[in-house]
This record gives structure tokens, C-alpha cells and sequence, in this order.
């Protein structure tokens, strides 16, 4: 018996005007989803993967945004011929979908509670009781835990992976017919990612739903889809079972996309370099506040006595699930915020300075940011985001000193220096992280903390930011601490590798120690489900 699809996308085109000049986005793609089918869009940034998926809900900045050709049938219904009122009822019910960013798709302003709430009473027309209870249950059915305390958490208060968490809650809220995900993983841990796929796939099953997966990730590709359709330069160019594609790519670009992933070993430890940071006994406790006079009942302890040492020339990679204190560690010791015991940084002791003590040392102690996007000022050109640093930490350079050393960390950096002068929105994901990185090695650092920086990437971009990390610390004997759930890029880069859980080291060691000799169960599971995650431990959750 022949199945119908549930969605039929036919001869689709997107264009973008901007300036009088239309640009194609999307050229003249189709495919079909059958019900309780899962189709994945695969294709590197720039390839139209999103901007396909947003169209099926005419979520494209419109009126700058348009469709020269094709329909999108739901359900036999053409969503493009609708207007706002009609895309309104099947919005949020019968098709919902997951961003890749959850921080600027949740509200900040509005508790949890109160954002999955209007999910449900909008569309279900439920009571507060109600909305609140089924709120719970949403939030234990996606793992986190003791979700009534988690209710009136502001999206601020909780970690990346609990938020992108919250999304999925309120995506599957309504129990939809197609669920569109955008890169839904990309802010989660291995462990994490194999129990929500997990968790989707039974979704599937239970209620039919169909799913379009958006990612770079191919393991997960393999994972959870049915049929793959490549994409590149907004077209199609390869499409079929995931099986085949996998075992037979027929197009050289699906082939390319297959073979990229970080390689290399990164040197072998030197335990004789000289320690550039180093922290001893370092803790970060949180104060739990409660009652009218807000005292005091208890601590979430971040980072609970964790001793790191970050030498010259080499890279110490840090690795845990969300919430683990991992990112909490990296920004008490470049003094972000508060902590308590000893912080030295070269043969300077710098826990006992103040804030405004510190800013003489900041040109010497960089961050990289896990989202560029959020991170570099929609505001200003690439050129003066660059420069920034030069005229806080450098004031007597001249206006061409500054732009020459722009041009020659543009230039290190793999990007065009002719592009200085435009914004980030004009660049894409591996692009924004490369300026994000320039604006941190133009002041030439001792120490670079860098928190996630290719999470978000494509998978062969990261082999290009891995490489680029890597020529960087090699040419100027730079210092990392690596932030990074991606064991993958870990591997590829770090020297010596700590396991954090709970705020605590699970294990700390060599990069061969940990991952050619794991010791502890936690960490073997880590191993487990970034190396092969279809078939990665449960259990393993830290939320």
C-alpha cells in the first residue's frame, strides 16, 4: 500500500532582495515526508538547509524574502497560499519546530513555566493547573531533572543543554504531526544527544510523527534518519536511503561531507613547558536563596576543588555534560567572575586582584566564545570589532598600525581581509568563529580560553577551526583551555584532557590516558557516545 506524504515540498525556490539585488537561496529542490518518516537535510553553512525548513512555516523575513517557484504541501494544503491567521493554527499544533540556538528563541523575560504554558493553553485551551502539570512532565519526558524546581527558572538560570531541552518540550508539547529540528543537538553533550534522538524516535513510534532533521552532524544522520537529502549551493544534489548514501555516495560533494572530520594528534604532553595558568583548589559556589529575607539554605557547588595547570604551547581539553561546571571553571580562572583558592598566571598570583586590578592583563588573557553570532556586535564592522582590543589595551597606535594589524590577523586567520569592512550577519558560522578568533589573537595572548568554539560548526569547517587552532598555538606558543562536550575535536587537539562531573574531576590525564585507557565508568560512557552513538550508554545524565 502506498503511503501518501505528509508533506510534499515541489520545486522550491527562495530569493533574498537586499539593495535592489536578488539573490537565490534555494534553487528548485523537492522532496517528500511520509508519515512517521524521517528525512534529513545534510549540507555544510550557506547550503539553504534552513532556509528550506523555515519556508515550510513561511518563517523567512518577509517581504525581503520570496518564493519564485513552488508549492509546500501539508497535508494536501499549500502553507505558502495561506495567510498569517491560517499558519497560525497549524503553527505550534501540527507542525512545530526546534532552533539551534535556544537562547534567542526563548524569551527572557517569561519563566519556563510560563513559555511552555502558552503552548499548550493556546492551542489546548488547558487551565494553569493543568499547562503546569503537563509542563512537568514534558520537562522529566526530556531528562531533566526535578522539573518543579526548574518551573521558574528564567532560560538565563539554566545551562545550554537545558535549554535546548526546554525547546524540545515545547516543540512536542501539542503531540505534532511533522516536527522540523534544526540542529537540535548542537548544544548537547554526547550523552545527551543519544538519549534525545532516543527519546525522538519514540515519539515517532507512539504517535506516528514525522521529522525533518536538519544537521551537520552525519552520525546522527546515520542515527535517526530514513532518507538523506544532500544539499549544496541550495540545491539537492544527491538524495536516498540513508543506508546507501552512507555505504555508496554517488556525489563528490556527499563524499567530501562524509570524509571531514578532525584528524591529526596534537603533540605529546610536556610536562617541563612553562605553566602559563594555573589554579589550585579552585572552587565557584553558587548561593541557594530562600524565604522573604533571602537567606542562605545551601550552595550549588559549580566547581568544587578542581587543581589545572595550562602550559605554554600546549592544549588542556575539558570535557563533561551540561552543567558539569566546565565553562564555570574556564571563566573563574581568566577572573570572569568570583572564585576561591589560588589563580596563577605566569609568576604573577592573580586571585587576589581586583576586576579593575585585572585589566592590564586582559590583552594577555583571551576568550572564544561558543556562539559568535552573540558574541560579536551586530553593530559594528569585523574591522572595529578587531580593533576594539588595540585601542583599549594599545591607545598609542595609530589608526593605520591598528587596520595593518587587522589586515595581517584577517590574513592569519584564513579570511579575506577586503571583507573588514562588513557585519557579522554577512558571513557564515565558520566565518563569525574565525573573526571571533582574530579578535582574540590580534592582541597577541598568552592564554586563550576558548569555550566551545566548533560546536555549532560544520563538521568540515571544525577540521579547518581545529587546524587553525592548531597553526596558531604552534606559531606563537599559545596556551589553551579547550571547553568542548565534541570528544571527537578534544582528541584531535587537546594534550591533557580533565573529565568533570557535578562540578568535580572525574578523571584527569593524558589525551592517550583518557581516551585509550579510560578508567572510570563515567568517562568510558563519554567515550562510548561520542565514538559510536547509536549505540552509546543511558543513563548518563547530568541535567
Amino acid at each position: 500500500m502506498t503511503r501518501f506524504p505528509l508533506l510534499s515540498v515541489r520545486d522550491l525556490s527562495v530569493a533574498f532582495t537586499q539593495g535592489g539585488r536578488e539573490q537565490i537561496a534555494v534553487d528548485h529542490i523537492s522532496f517528500d515526508i511520509a508519515p512517521g518518516e524521517t528525512i534529513a537535510l545534510v549540507g555544510e553553512s550557506g547550503s539553504g538547509k534552513s532556509v528550506s525548513a523555515l519556508s515550510v512555516l513561511k518563517l523567512l523575513p518577509y517581504p525581503s524574502a520570496s518564493h519564485p517557484s513552488g508549492s509546500i504541501l501539508f497535508n494536501g494544503q499549500d502553507l505558502l497560499a495561506k495567510d498569517d491567521a491560517d499558519l497560525r493554527k497549524v503553527r505550534g499544533r501540527d507542525i512545530t519546530m526546534i532552533f539551534q540556538e535556544p537562547m534567542t528563541s526563548l524569551n527572557p523575560l517569561h519563566t519556563i513555566e510560563r513559555q511552555i504554558g502558552e503552548v499548550l493553553k493556546l492551542h489546548q485551551g488547558m487551565s494553569d493547573r493543568q499547562a503546569r502539570d503537563r509542563a512537568i512532565a514534558l520537562l522529566l519526558e526530556v531528562g531533566i531533572r526535578e522539573p518543579e524546581k526548574r518551573l521558574d527558572a528564567y532560560p538565563h538560570q539554566l545551562s545550554g543543554g537545558q535549554r535546548q531541552r526546554v525547546m524540545i518540550a515545547m516543540a512536542l508539547a501539542n503531540e505534532p504531526k511533522l516536527l522540523i529540528a534544526d540542529e537540535p543537538t548542537t548544544a548537547l553533550d554526547v550523552t545527551v544527544q543519544a538519549q534525545i534522538l532516543e527519546l525522538l524516535d519514540g515519539l515517532k513510534a507512539r504517535n506516528g510523527m514525522s521529522m525533518l532533521f536538519i544537521t551537520h552532524d552525519l552520525g546522527i544522520v546515520r542515527r535517526i534518519a530514513d532518507r538523506v537529502c544532500v544539499m549544496s549551493k541550495g540545491r539537492i544534489v544527491e538524495a536516498g536511503p540513508t543506508e546507501r548514501i552512507f555505504a555508496d555516495p554517488q556525489h563528490e560533494y556527499t563524499r567530501h561531507l562524509l570524509a571531514a572530520e578532525p584528524k591529526g594528534q596534537p603533540p605529546k604532553s610536556d610536562p617541563s613547558a612553562r605553566a602559563v595558568m594555573t589554579g589550585e583548589d579552585m572552587k565557584v559556589w553558587f548561593p541557594i536563596k530562600k524565604g522573604f529575607l533571602r537567606r542562605t539554605v545551601d550552595h550549588v557547588k559549580a566547581v568544587d576543588g578542581i587543581d589545572v595547570t595550562v602550559r605554554a604551547g600546549q592544549t588542556v581539553g575539558v570535557v563533561g555534560e551540561s552543567g558539569s561546571g566546565k565553562t564555570t571553571l574556564g571563566l573563574a580562572l581568566c577572573r570572569m567572575i568570583s572564585s576561591r583558592g589560588k589563580i596563577g598566571f605566569g609568576d604573577r598570583q592573580i586571585d587576589t586582584l581586583s576586576f579593575n586590578d585585572m585589566r592590564p592583563l586582559r590583552s594577555e588573557v583571551q576568550i572564544v566564545f561558543q556562539d559568535p553570532f552573540g558574541s560579536l556586535s551586530p553593530r559594528m564592522s569585523v574591522s572595529e570589532i578587531i580593533e576594539e582590543g588595540l585601542r583599549i589595551h594599545q591607545p598609542k597606535l595609530s589608526a593605520d598600525d591598528r587596520d595593518d594589524l587587522v589586515v595581517g590577523v584577517l590574513n592569519e586567520v584564513g579570511l579575506d581581509p577586503q571583507t573588514r569592512f562588513r557585519y557579522p550577519h554577512e558571513f557564515s558560522g565558520g566565518q563569525r568563529q574565525r573573526i571571533a578568533i582574530a579578535r582574540a589573537m590580534v592582541l597577541k595572548p598568552k592564554f586563550v580560553m576558548l569555550d566551545e568554539p566548533t560546536s555549532a560548526l560544520d563538521m568540515s569547517v571544525q577540521a579547518q577551526v581545529v587546524d587553525l587552532l592548531r597553526d596558531l598555538q604552534k606559531k606563537h606558543d599559545l596556551a589553551y583551555l579547550f571547553i568542548s562536550h565534541d570528544l571527537r575535536v578534544v582528541r584531535a587537539l587537546a594534550n591533557e584532557v580533565i573529565v568533570m562531573r557535578n562540578g568535580k574531576v572525574v578523571e584527569a590525564g593524558s589525551s592517550d590516558e583518557i581516551f585509550d585507557r579510560p578508567k572510570t565508568d563515567y568517562t568510558k560512557a563519554l567515550i562510548a557516545a561520542a565514538f559510536d552513538i547509536a549505540t552509546a550508554p543511558q543513563g548518563v545524565v547530568s541535567e
